[in-house]
């Protein structure tokens, strides 16, 4: 049986690749197991397997533009210490990226192909990681998602559940476009991948389909029975962070098709399917 090891086991997206690949001999290491900037103990976790899936990272947005050596230690190096543990040892390898690493002034759907032009810190960590692991292991599998939610960890229905239980009026940005992604779907595409045989290059899984962060605070509080009037659209420039973040975050699709895969389903669809199995629990609770 293929022998696959999910690093970075216990975030988000690390819960549910564990949950969607049971069909496969699967561990999980989470931080406290292995630090991937440590290079000798990387190459020591990777053998014996088949995959290695890295859904590690640096993830903090903001607190990489002030602790970028460390971003880059993980985001890159860390990386590059998996893409070259699996090379020497015959490992497949599926790298988690983002849309970070395109700058946000496009029209329409970037497509995988698309020159990358990261604005941030973390951006540009996570374009070093891409790079690297195209060097050091080319048959690798890149994998791009963005505006994940999930049942486990943060993100942001979690956050306007809570805010929406302690304020009368809530602002969000409405000028930032994108696709809310489920994880469960993200990782049941790397599944997808997975039976494909691993094609390399590039994949971008997302929801498909667009929206604002406005609009997506909007559709949560009308499918919990909220006021939706007391979300109002704000602007970036009202909302400044110590990141830049893209104003348009949207990914196309098109390499699914190329092995015979339907693009993935709507975010709306998805957000529905989530919202019965875990999101209506966080805003069932009375509002103000």
């Amino acid at each position: 049986m293929t022998r696959v090891l999910v690093i970075g086991a216990g975030g988000m997206l690390g819960h549910d690749l564990i949950e969607e690949l049971n069909d496969y001999e699967v561990v999980g290491m989470a931080r406290q197991h292995l630090d991937i900037r440590e290079a000798s103990a990387v190459h020591e976790a990777v053998r014996g397997f088949d995959v290695a899936i890295n859904a590690a990272a640096y993830t903090n947005v903001d607190q990489a533009e002030s602790d970028s050596e460390v971003a880059f230690a993980v985001n890159a190096g860390g990386a590059k210490n998996l893409a070259q543990a699996t090379a020497k040892q015959g490992c497949r390898l599926i790298h988690l990226s983002t849309d970070y690493v395109f700058d946000g002034n496009a029209s329409r759907p970037y497509s995988e192909t698309d020159p990358t032009n990261p604005v941030s810190v973390y951006g540009k960590s996570k374009r070093e990681g891409e790079i690297a692991v195209a060097e050091e292991n080319p048959g690798s599998t890149i994998v791009r998602t963005s505006w994940l939610y999930g049942e486990y960890g943060s993100h942001f229905p979690r956050t306007i559940a809570s805010l929406g239980k302690k304020l009368d009026v809530i602002e969000v940005v409405n000028d930032q476009t994108g696709q809310p992604t489920a994880s469960s779907d993200v990782a049941r595409m790397i599944g997808i991948l997975m039976s494909a045989g691993l094609p390399s290059g590039v994949f971008h899984a997302t929801n498909s389909g667009q929206t604002s962060w406005f609009h997506f605070a909007v559709s949560l509080f009308a499918r919990a029975g909220w006021d939706a009037n007391r979300i109002r659209p704000t602007t970036s420039e009202n909302f400044v962070r110590p990141a830049h973040r893209p104003s348009w975050s949207v990914l196309g699709h098109q390499r699914w098709e190329t092995i015979g895969v339907n693009q993935p389903r709507h975010w709306s669809e998805a957000l529905d399917e989530a919202w019965g199995d875990y999101l209506g629990k966080l805003f069932s609770d009375e509002v103000p």
